[in-house]
């Protein structure tokens, strides 16, 4: 049964692939960013902190194809490494967030009672902010190395995955299967972790894939306004905002290409995640 499920799952996929290109394109996207981030350092022309002023402020050509920035940086070649950064810290978050949100929805959702209601006060409080806002004080706080603004996006993230949990776990509780688990000697922490949460993974991934783009730009939005990486460090949000002081002076090649390159990272993931709400969704099955 197993097999045949897992076919009907891959005849679906395809079915939505075909009547929904831009998830096929969203899909090659995220898979060249991530193939450019594992490889990013054999893939750079140049070194992407050596500064060579005498080609400073170039313009794209067949030398720097992305031109050059105020140090004569290639900046091709700081979008690249940028990528490794910028991805590393938006996985680490959102897999820390997922990994704690998931388990800790999912055992109030089962649990109930007193430690439900107490979580989901949290929970509360934490959306009350402006999630942005709270990552810029926790890296305020902490400080800002690449470590703390994982933390700082994983904690914004984390009420996302303990309420989305803790929903489709309280569904399921009472199913027939948990019930069997029960009743065949198996304890509360096995039924959460063997029995539940194996089925509301699947519906998660849509989350995960949503979170990507929203860390993504959070940890760029963060070294925008100095919060986050430091310079030289490449890094997308630090290369926008260093090419923003020369966007009044026809230097549009400093934002634009950094910029883009941040969009495309952002848009490929909220179309994965549009696409995998509609292939694991079992309304659009037919």
């Amino acid at each position: 049964m197993t097999t045949l499920a897992a076919g009907a799952t891959l005849r679906h996929a395809a079915w939505i692939l075909r009547g929904n290109p831009l998830t096929a394109v969203a899909a090659a996207g995220a898979l060249i960013l991530c193939l450019v981030a594992a490889f990013s350092p054999w893939l750079v022309p140049y070194d992407p902190v050596a500064s060579d002023v005498s080609v400073a402020l170039q313009p794209p050509s067949a030398a720097h194809w992305a031109g050059t920035d105020q140090l004569g940086r290639d900046l091709l070649s700081r979008i690249v490494a940028a990528t490794r950064l910028d991805l590393a810290i938006a996985l680490s978050a959102v897999l820390l967030s997922f990994a704690v949100g998931a388990v800790i929805g999912a055992v109030c959702g089962y649990a109930g009672g007193r430690l439900d209601r107490v979580v989901g006060r949290v929970v509360d409080v934490l959306m009350a902010f402006p999630l942005f806002v709270l990552a810029m004080a926790l890296v305020a706080a902490l400080g800002n190395r690449v470590e703390n603004i994982v933390v700082a996006t994983a904690i914004i993230n984390l009420p996302f995955y303990v309420r989305f949990a803790r929903a489709e776990v309280n569904v399921r509780r009472e199913a027939g299967y948990v019930e069997a688990a029960r009743a065949g000697g198996e304890g509360h922490l096995a039924v959460v972790l063997k029995f539940l949460l194996p089925n509301v993974l699947p519906a998660m991934a849509v989350q995960i894939s949503l979170n990507l783009g929203w860390a993504i730009l959070n940890a760029a939005g963060l070294s925008f306004i100095g919060l986050g990486v430091r310079p030289p460090t490449p890094e997308w949000g630090i290369l926008v905002a260093e090419g923003a002081r020369f966007i009044t002076t026809g230097k549009w090649w400093l934002v634009a290409f950094p910029g883009l390159a941040l969009m495309l990272a952002v848009l490929c993931f909220n179309l994965l995640g549009d696409g995998l709400r509609d292939i694991l969704d079992p309304r659009m099955r037919t």
